[in-house]
């Protein structure tokens, strides 16, 4: 995959995040660094668990939202 493929469903991955996890965004641009570093957490993280969510550019998009997901929770829990 491309670095601009990635980039882009980083950011797609931290828009969605910042939408199910509310209060604990850090606004677009923010979002968009936790939806990369998501994607990269749950690019890890996922394969060490076995899990699959689906294939393609939507698994893709699936797998960073739901690490820039697990990312967004545990910076919250930090900030407080």
């Amino acid at each position: 995959m491309g670095i601009l493929a990635a980039l882009l469903i980083g950011a797609i991955a931290g828009w969605l995040a910042g939408l199910i996890v509310r209060g604990a965004g850090f606004g677009l641009i923010g979002n968009i660094v936790v939806g990369i570093i998501g994607a990269l957490v749950a690019g890890w993280l996922l394969p060490k668990l076995n899990v699959t969510l689906a294939t393609g550019t939507l698994g893709s998009i699936l797998d960073a939202t739901v690490g820039a997901v697990v990312v967004l929770v545990v910076l919250s829990l930090i900030r407080r």
